[in-house]
């Protein structure tokens, strides 16, 4: 796979395709297993069916980031709704290690939920809280839930509130595609369109502020860089050069843009200042590089290049021009994303031999690399904000879908989303 048709044509096609072959590397799973938790459903002293079952969603956070194992419900002996309710025995016979309840309670026109989180060992309880909002902000209150008890057993910081940009393109006839820009809830859910165009829209970015994104348009019938303002809807267009203008990221503290143009002939990495618009050329080769992703110092850009021959991920300095290859094993990785700690650089790999590309991590300090994904035509990772889970795109049954995983290995699932074939996932920076 040539890197750069990636960036211009395999967005464009979404294409359909079967490539069969034995898994290179053992997919690490992790060596011991998730911390089970008890999130018993919670109380509700209203009339009406509520439209989101807050636990279910509680429960479904805390698994997807690998770390914990929910209890099923229908194993569950007792129903607490507060503490005093909690009998430690029965869940210490369960093996839960932990027991979250709530209780949901009308407040006029809004919704009270105060919830509590248990030690089943110590019989002590850990956290305690309370937050509000509308019916139609169950999904939102539950996030936080899940996001206070992550933290406080875990201390990292919880990603649950975040949100996910994605591409969805639909066919009606031969010549005839609908592409939509997506923004939903990390886990799929809520979709709201941004954008629709019958040309294609590729690499949607989230600003470190999560008010702006940046992605690539075909509308003017050739690639060219956008901005918008996801509350307002307000566009600019930001390049219009000659060739491919692709790939944009965004610095850490959002002024610059970094992205690749070929408007010198070449495809080479520059980064643009969103204030004054000025332009600097970053890399200098003849080969291809392409895809750019920010070090947290703002200053380093891990890139992918084809100047070692095959496509591999390099790091370079933008003031000093120092240039390193980071990637060794296998003869194809690209798209490089870090994790949050930056001791972790996710990719699409493809080992030596072998035809299909999964999605891989290698330790920076180390250098070993795990396998992730158990797909076989992975694309687009992108890393949660706090490092503990990614989505990429991948085919399933034909149809193109995005898959979640948590980065410790225990956890895969696809998500759900728009019909169609669905590319280019961008999860957001922590929003609260």
């Amino acid at each position: 796979m040539n890197t750069l048709m990636r960036i211009v044509v395999l967005g464009l096609a979404m294409l359909v395709g079967t490539v069969q072959a034995a898994d290179p590397l053992v997919i690490s799973t992790g060596t011991d297993r998730a911390t089970p938790i008890a999130v018993v459903p919670f109380g509700w002293q209203g009339g009406n069916v509520l439209p989101e079952d807050i636990a279910t969603i509680v429960g479904n956070d805390l698994r997807n980031s690998g770390v914990f194992e929910p209890i099923p419900r229908q194993n569950m002996i007792s129903l607490p709704t507060q503490g005093s309710e909690v009998i430690y025995r029965d869940w210490k016979a369960l093996g839960a290690q932990y027991v979250l309840v709530g209780n949901i309670v009308p407040n006029g026109a809004r919704l009270q939920v105060q919830f509590a989180l248990f030690n089943v060992a110590t019989e002590q309880q850990v956290l305690t809280g309370t937050v509000g909002g509308g019916t139609d902000q169950l999904r939102d209150m539950a996030h936080h839930i899940a996001d206070q008890s992550f933290e406080k057993l875990t201390g990292v910081k919880g990603a649950f509130s975040t949100r996910m940009l994605y591409v969805t393109a639909e066919r009606f006839g031969v010549n005839n595609t609908r592409y939509t820009l997506q923004r939903s809830d990390y886990d799929g859910a809520r979709a709201v369109t941004l954008l629709q165009s019958r040309e294609p829209i590729l690499s949607p970015s989230f600003a470190s502020d999560g008010k702006r994104i940046a992605y690539v348009s075909f509308e003017q019938k050739r690639p060219r860089i956008f901005v918008q303002h996801i509350d307002t809807g307000r566009r600019e267009q930001v390049t219009n050069f000659e060739g491919l203008n692709g790939a944009p990221a965004w610095s850490p503290d959002g002024t610059k843009l970094a992205f690749t143009l070929s408007r010198d002939g070449n495809p080479e990495i520059y980064v643009m200042d969103m204030g004054s618009r000025n332009l600097r050329r970053v890399t200098n080769h003849s080969a291809i590089d392409t895809e750019p992703f920010w070090g947290k110092d703002g200053q380093t850009i891990y890139f992918t290049s084809d100047r070692s021959g095959k496509p591999q991920i390099y790091k370079t300095n933008i003031n000093s021009g120092a240039v390193e290859r980071v990637t060794f094993v296998g003869n194809y990785n690209a798209n490089p994303k870090l994790s949050a700690d930056e001791k972790t650089l996710v990719m699409i790999h493809r080992q030596d031999g072998y035809t299909v590309f999964k999605v891989a991590a290698q330790d920076l300090e180390r250098g070993n690399l795990r396998i992730l994904s158990d797909t076989s035509l992975d694309e687009s990772p992108t890393v949660a904000p706090n490092g503990t889970m990614l989505i990429y795109a991948t085919r399933q049954q034909g149809r193109g879908v995005l898959m979640l995983a948590s980065t410790n290995g225990r956890v895969r699932l696809p998500l759900p989303t728009a019909q169609g074939e669905v590319r280019e996932p961008s999860w957001s920076p922590f929003l609260n």
